[in-house]
């Protein structure tokens, strides 16, 4: 049933459950299903169905008094497959899925499913044990469900595309069996779908929407991809949701000129228009539209029990020439700029209801802009994010990488350089599925060399991420060493597993994952200035660099990288405390397919200044070479403990 109140704080954009009577909702007692749809400018809403013959005769909806709304109850069942007949004002019939539709049916058709979502949960100590993620590990695993594995069946040449690659999809819950532990094993603290929101064409890689409440049937039900999160939590494992309100698909059945008239899209149609993607903005000044999009990221939140949401092409919400490159097609603002006020307030507006109720929920924004402030508090100027994607790093290092080793030398910024703001935002380093997709070749392949040099250069570059300051994510895939770009109907070529080689790479990882959630200096003080200090950031002749990580207790990781090809020995590297140091982690290991440049001795520091520290050790450097020394906490004897004792 739809109250005053439900319709009074929809249209002034501050209902922010809205889902809980928009949409159809199914009761039980009654044997009976509530429709309830925005369509402002319509003559006529019925809702059409195979007990109508698609007609919607008899089940015509009832415009609520001095409302855009239209709601009517019928005699219709848990899995009855509808669609709303829409009579525009120029009298034309237009049939459209239901925006807020909990379920929908599997492409290639559009409908949506009356559907009981119901779900007994799990997971309340996970829930309980929630708390604010600045200090914790976050390592962020990041999935496209559709191709991260695949079952083996055979096409027969009767087969359309569609039922087969439907037959070759892991399900929900057989990702609960067989995803979990493999990123529990690899130790990932996180993982990240990219978009389930139900979406019509797969390589959209469900970046255009139709469906913003229905997790995709392609996988399963809405209890399936519960249940998935469930287990997920079950293992101590976040989920983070891929989620997309910077635009939507133009499909007929989708949310484009939903009752006849731009509703949900901007409704001057240049501004509508996102002419290098083929979609529709939201209009984000609308109320309407905020409604609908801030209860659909709580609905993530607190129906799914979603951990975090990366919020898609936030740069292309917040300027209103993204892409415009032509200065006759640029748009401004009659103060002269180009910022979409209307986007920016909605930001603000969604990342503060988010927070008020789910204070530790992890709002990632995917910004490509150079607007400050993007994780800063709403209430200080902000946009309100609590995390942001570091594309600089991203960028700057992989240019970095892809160089030759005796041409890095002349471009030792790009490594130093993303230090010089790394505080200006609560930053996530990513290596995402958008760098290995395009022609931009595979993470390994990006590497400059024969074989063994690009592997051993990527266990470098992965060592470089994991030890510096800001979370973590990487893409399905990477981590054993894909010679091929994310091919997006294919899965992960897992067979390279076989080879030597890749399983080393594989190892390198899950140990260096679980070593980073162990050791508190490498995710604690992310956000601190304290927890990070260069011993050396300038050594461009030898392509060496190193630097400190700090805990809040003090206690540090000596960290080294050789971005060149030579062995150095007896190099001194500083250490921030006097004593005796092990070499606690070495990328150049033979398990990992290195050439085994091991120091097996304990180190004793030295009392010589070097690069402004009191106290160095000398260490051998491998090729290409990722490196973390420790200090050895001396243990106190019996005769050390008698003597404290006494003392005291």
């Amino acid at each position: 049933m739809v109250t005053q109140l439900d319709t009074y704080l929809f249209h002034q954009g501050t209902h922010y459950a809205s889902y809980q009577f928009m949409g159809a909702h199914f009761n039980a007692a009654q044997n009976d299903t509530t429709f309830t749809v925005w369509a402002p400018n319509a003559q006529h809403v019925y809702v059409a169905t195979d007990e109508n013959g698609w007609t919607g005769e008899n089940f015509e909806l009832t415009k609520i008094p001095d409302s855009g709304l239209f709601t009517g109850t019928f005699p219709l069942s848990l899995n009855t497959v509808y669609k709303y007949k829409i009579i525009t004002l120029s009298g034309d019939t237009i049939y459209k899925s239901d925006p807020y539709a909990f379920y929908a049916e599997r492409r290639p058709n559009t409908a949506s499913i009356v559907t009981d979502t119901s779900y007994e949960w799990t997971d309340d100590a996970w829930l309980r044990k929630k708390s604010a993620p600045y200090d914790k590990p976050i390592n962020i695993y990041e999935v496209h469900l559709g191709t991260w594995k695949k079952h083996d069946v055979q096409r027969h040449e009767d087969e359309s595309i569609d039922s087969y690659t439907d037959r070759t999809h892991f399900t929900y819950k057989e990702m609960a069996d067989t995803l979990i532990p493999y990123v529990k094993e690899m130790g990932y603290t996180h993982i990240e779908i990219m978009p389930i929101t139900e979406h019509p064409f797969d390589l959209s890689w469900g970046y255009q929407v139709t469906g913003y409440y229905a997790p995709t049937s392609r996988f399963g039900t809405p209890q399936d991809f519960k249940y998935f999160v469930d287990m997920c939590h079950s293992n101590n494992i976040g989920v983070i949701l891929d989620w997309v309100p910077a635009h939507f698909c133009k499909d007929d059945h989708g949310l484009r000129l939903f009752d006849g008239t731009p509703i949900y899209e901007h409704q001057d149609a240049y501004r509508a228009e996102k002419r290098g993607w083929g979609t529709l903005t939201f209009d984000f000044g609308r109320t309407e539209v905020q409604s609908f999009l801030i209860s659909n990221a709580l609905f993530w939140i607190n129906e799914y029990h979603i951990d975090g949401l990366r919020v898609d092409a936030v740069h292309s919400m917040t300027d209103l020439n993204f892409e415009n490159y032509d200065e006759h097609e640029r748009i401004y603002n009659d103060d002269g700029t180009s910022v979409n006020k209307e986007a920016i307030a909605f930001l603000q507006k969604l990342n503060t209801e988010v927070f008020r109720n789910n204070a530790h929920t992890l709002m990632i924004a995917e910004d490509s802009s150079k607007m400050k402030s993007v994780t800063t508090a709403v209430k200080d100027g902000g946009l309100g994010f609590n995390f942001k994607w570091d594309l600089g790093f991203m960028h700057d290092t992989l240019n970095y990488m892809a160089l030759d080793p005796i041409e890095r030398q002349h471009y030792h910024k790009l490594i130093n350089f993303p230090m010089m703001y790394r505080y200006d935002e609560n930053f996530i380093l990513p290596f995402s599925h958008d760098e290995v997709v395009h022609g931009k070749l595979s993470m390994l392949d990006k590497m400059p060399g024969d074989q063994w040099r690009k592997f051993a250069q990527y266990r470098l570059l992965y060592g470089y991420q994991l030890t510096q300051p800001g979370k973590k994510l990487n893409f399905m895939g990477s981590e054993i060493g894909m010679y091929a770009e994310w091919k997006d109907k294919e899965q992960v070529d897992w067979l390279l597993l076989d080879y030597p080689i890749h399983h080393g790479l594989q190892t390198y990882v899950k140990d260096l994952n679980h070593l980073y959630k162990k050791e508190r200096a490498l995710f604690e003080l992310d956000y601190a200035q304290s927890g990070f200090k260069w011993i050396d950031a300038d050594n461009n002749s030898e392509n060496v660099a190193s630097y400190i990580r700090t805990d809040r207790n003090g206690e540090s990781l000596i960290i080294i990288l050789n971005f060149s090809p030579n062995v150095y020995y007896d190099f001194p590297l500083a250490v921030d405390q006097p004593g005796k140091y092990k070499e606690y982690f070495n990328s150049d290991h033979k398990q990992y397919g290195g050439s085994h440049q091991i120091i097996h001795k304990y180190l004793f520091s030295q009392q010589n200044a070097t690069n402004g520290f009191e106290h160095s050790i000398r260490v051998k450097v491998p090729p290409f070479g990722f490196v973390i020394y420790k200090k050895v906490k001396e243990r106190k004897t019996k005769k050390k403990l008698q003597k404290i004792y006494n003392e005291d």
